[in-house]
């Protein structure tokens, strides 16, 4: 299986904000915003794998700035790394002015997805080569992620954990 880079799984999705997906403050709900995520994520996450994907979690959302109705939001999505059958999706959320058209980092989150065959099994997928620095950076970061979440979880054991370990050396 060859590697790919995250550059190939990239998807952006830009849309409105729209009266119906706002809130009594005229800002976009955040489960709006987090259906926009997982369907960008997920479209990276198929892009990477070739292979129907399922969302196995959402490790981490920030909500940093309100979303205003009538704003033009950009959601992008790339795959940050690959393990055996799951994928790490990291996500960036931008607010373009409408005037000036400079886009904002408004929220970002981290998904993770699971490539299944035809009878939902989970099946392999291609490794990852990051090649710019802040790719380079998410792909480290995402096994301490997963190593934290498999020791949350029970299925790891701390003293296991190798890359939280040198963390706290």
């Amino acid at each position: 299986m060859t590697a790919k880079t995250p550059e190939q799984s990239k998807t952006i999705m830009t849309d409105l904000v729209l009266p119906s997906e706002t809130n009594p403050l005229n800002n976009l709900f955040g489960g709006e915003l987090l259906a926009r995520m997982d369907r960008a994520a997920s479209i990276a996450a198929r892009r990477h794998s070739r292979r129907i994907v399922v969302t196995a979690s959402v490790n981490h959302v920030a909500f940093n700035r309100s979303i205003p109705l009538g704003s033009v939001v950009t959601v992008e999505a790339k795959v940050s790394r690959a393990f055996k059958t799951s994928m790490e999706v990291f996500i960036d959320v931008w607010i373009e002015d409408r005037e000036s058209g400079l886009r904002d980092k408004a929220n970002e989150a981290i998904y993770t997805f699971v490539a299944v065959d035809e009878t939902g099994r989970p099946i392999q997928v291609p490794e990852i080569t990051p090649e710019t620095k802040i790719e380079k950076e998410r792909f480290v970061a995402a096994l301490r992620r997963k190593q934290l979440s498999l020791v949350l979880a029970g299925k790891m054991k701390p003293n296991e954990a190798t890359e939280l370990k040198a963390l706290f050396q």
